[in-house]
């Protein structure tokens, strides 16, 4: 994985790797670097959705404090 991977891009690849271990073509050893992978991509989105609703969360507050 990328370190200067986008949400949307990590959210594809993750979609990729769901739909290929869903399919049931993959071998064992395939499957579990799949799963590795996911997890990973899992992890990222989940850190990066986290990161932007705390700006969310810091930006309405500043509003709210100073009347904007």
């Amino acid at each position: 994985m990328k370190k200067n991977m986008t949400f949307e891009a990590a959210m594809t690849e993750l979609s990729q790797v769901v739909a290929r271990l869903e399919s049931g073509e993959a071998s064992l050893d395939e499957s579990l670097k799949l799963f590795e992978t996911g997890t990973k991509l899992s992890a990222f989105c989940y850190e990066k959705l986290q990161t932007a609703e705390q700006k969310i969360k810091d930006i309405s507050q500043f509003e709210e404090r100073h009347g904007e």
